[in-house]
């Protein structure tokens, strides 16, 4: 059974629980929905709105300085865009990572 999940019910589910609260900043999380929206339409297939699993599969990082210190040193967010999927932030200079 998959629910349909809005932006703001994706975003309010994240602020409700207590193991998901912190992860994701509110325009982090407005930019993974909008990513799996559209992996979603690309891909054809629905995917199961999971915020534990999302927590243990994304990261976000507020600048690379940040990222270099769990990850092996780059220069710039195109040396990580070839190791991983990078979903950019709009709102601020930040990034969400897939986990690798």
């Amino acid at each position: 059974m998959i629910e349909t999940v809005t932006r703001t019910r994706f975003i309010n589910r994240f602020g409700q629980s207590d193991t998901c609260r912190d992860n994701f900043s509110f325009f982090a999380l407005a930019s993974l929905y909008d990513y799996f929206e559209e992996l979603e339409l690309d891909t054809g297939e629905k995917i199961e709105f999971d915020p534990i699993a999302i927590c243990c599969e994304y990261s976000e990082y507020e600048n690379i300085e940040e990222y270099n210190k769990d990850y092996e040193p780059v220069e710039s967010i195109d040396k990580i865009r070839e190791l991983t999927t990078v979903i950019e932030i709009p709102k601020n200079k930040g990034f969400i990572i897939q986990q690798y």
